[in-house]
């Protein structure tokens, strides 16, 4: 399939910069790939489409304050440093993108304050990665400990830019999964923002399972695809780990032929970077650069839940390629038509 099958006008009214008041309360389209039904519901009636012992597969990766202010030093230019990966934890140094980008050169220093306009880090460019790619080392003496939490108490919530605004106090826990634990990811994977503890809690009655995957959200994720031809495009790689008791969960429910929702798209591309030639889930750590586009041969979830998506996107393209094509894009019409409102903290869908 090529690019240019899964682009859409999308009325700018419809990209929500706020969540729900409650997590629980977004819309849920359900989308039923046998018959081709739709269905228009509230997220909190999730729970009357599984039944005791299936599964839901989560990603628990946590965001942690990525978006940095600093000055340069001697101009004292502000300069945005958005923090993407540690590379080197003993040596503090980190993958970053700078913007601007044309003032930020190897040997500059990088000076971030409190708001007190306390200098409470330091940071010297020692490489050039991308035209805004940069690696930085942080001049810091004290222990690990220390300096993450100095460094986290500088960062803000990573705000996606397509929400136009500052972050606010709420968004500290909003964009946030409740059951995030492992800090690593620069996006929330935003299908699990819509589930309370409430709904968490009443799946934990009905005898649903829980699985947590882990895959930390970059953002070559939402990198624009530049390709026609689908298949030569490339995905940044995002580093993810599957271990039991989750292996033992879905392989279980794979046997009793079990539904088996993954929660995200995330969720979704780790769990098949993970799948053995017996076509159960297997016990991996590392990287996966996977793309997965139409014609796709899904082999371990049979449902999923997903929010809705960017036009020529690779998450809209894995969804196209899970639910069907024409399917999928009939699904976005009835949503632009009935004002669902899109992207990290908007409604979501729940293709099964």
């Amino acid at each position: 399939m090529k690019l240019s099958q899964f682009n859409f006008e999308l009325p700018q009214d419809l990209v929500a910069q706020y969540p729900t008041t409650h997590r629980d309360e977004s819309r849920l389209m359900v989308v039923h790939r046998d018959t081709g039904t739709i269905e228009h519901k509230v997220f909190k009636d999730i729970i009357y489409y599984f039944d005791e012992h299936d599964t839901l597969i989560f990603n628990n990766t946590r965001v942690f304050p990525a978006r940095l202010y600093g000055r340069k030093e001697k101009t004292g230019a502000q300069i945005e440093v958005f923090l993407l990966r540690e590379l080197n934890e003993e040596m503090r140094l980190w993958d970053v993108l700078v913007d601007p980008a044309r003032k930020i050169r190897v040997g500059n220093k990088l000076y971030f304050s409190d708001k007190d306009n306390n200098d409470i880090l330091v940071a010297e460019v020692v490489d050039n990665t991308t035209s805004r790619g940069r690696t930085i080392r942080f001049l810091y003496d004290g222990t690990d400990e220390e300096f993450k939490k100095n460094l986290y108490s500088l960062g803000n919530t990573p705000l996606p830019k397509y929400i136009g605004r500052k972050p606010e106090t709420s968004d500290k826990e909003r964009y946030q999964t409740i059951y995030a634990k492992e800090d690593g990811a620069v996006a929330a994977p935003t299908a699990g923002l819509h589930f309370s503890r409430e709904v968490m809690k009443r799946f934990e009655i009905k005898g649903v399972n829980f699985a947590e995957v882990t895959l930390h959200v970059g953002l070559g994720t939402f990198r624009n695809i530049e390709v026609e031809d689908l298949s030569k495009h490339k995905m940044d790689a995002e580093f993810f780990k599957i271990k039991n008791p989750a292996i033992d969960i879905v392989n279980k429910s794979i046997k009793d032929k079990r539904k088996i929702c993954a929660v995200g798209t995330t969720t979704m591309r780790s769990i098949e970077s993970a799948v053995s030639a017996e076509k159960t889930l297997k016990t991996v750590e590392g990287w996966t650069n996977r793309f997965i586009y139409p014609p796709y041969d899904f082999s371990i979830a049979n449902s999923m839940v997903t929010n809705f998506h960017l036009p020529k996107s690779s998450l809209l393209i894995m969804i196209a390629a899970f639910g069907g094509y024409d399917l999928i894009m009939e699904a976005y019409e009835e949503a632009i038509k009935e004002k669902y409102r899109f992207f990290s903290y908007g409604d979501a869908m729940l293709i099964i």
